[in-house]
């Protein structure tokens, strides 16, 4: 099993009372994409990090194998996904992936 980890900062142009819409429907969309890209297993959207944490939200994804990482992040419902979502909204990306 592979995990997929990746942690956003908001824009800084995002309002604060925005920010829980925005990660709701980010949660959601995401979690949407299991049964719909070969090899996702899970997804986890983390939006309430403690004070320690260092960015705003993160995914954390388990895929079969390494190989689906490069298929995921391609797949056309991940892209549409992420540039309706995600990326409009979030800088400062952080990846971690291992193999566990």
């Amino acid at each position: 099993m592979v995990y997929h980890i990746v942690m956003w900062k908001f824009k800084e142009e995002i309002a604060e009372e925005k920010k829980p819409e925005l990660m709701e429907a980010m949660a959601e969309n995401l979690g949407g994409l299991v049964g719909k890209v070969p090899g996702l297993l899970t997804v986890k959207f983390v939006k309430n990090p403690i004070p320690s944490s260092t960015h705003d939200m993160a995914l954390v994804t388990t895929l079969e194998k390494a190989e689906d990482i490069a298929v995921y992040a391609k797949h056309p419902a991940h892209v549409a996904v992420a540039d309706t979502y995600v990326r409009p909204y979030v800088c400062d990306r952080a990846c971690l992936d291992y193999e566990a």
